[in-house]
């Protein structure tokens, strides 16, 4: 079933991160119920658009990141591209950001 996809332990560990953050949000929401504020983004938002938000961005990030591996190892004279592992720690940072702030 899951044969078309290339699932590395970086990819199992981000669709778990999601999974984990949707059913939280799930439990969150029923045990208190969510109300608009207006944080550093230029709309009010709830828990859940904040999350939506935030997870877009973390993808970009992420996105970011590979994209710009082998420029960074170029830049920075590295002898291989810098881990994933460190583009998925930055995005949960942001998404983390975006969630409290936004």
């Amino acid at each position: 079933m899951f044969d078309w996809m290339a699932w590395t332990t970086p990819v199992a560990v981000f669709f778990t991160c999601i999974v984990l953050m949707l059913a939280g949000m799930t439990v969150w929401e029923i045990r208190s119920p969510t109300v608009q504020r207006k944080g550093f983004l230029p709309i009010a938002t709830t828990r859940g658009d904040r999350l939506f938000i935030g997870l877009l961005t973390a993808a970009y990030v992420n996105l970011a990141w590979v994209g710009l591996g082998e420029k960074m190892a170029q830049w920075f004279s590295l002898e291989a591209e810098p881990s994933v592992w460190i583009g998925f720690v930055i995005s949960m940072a942001v998404l983390a950001f975006v969630m409290r702030k936004g």
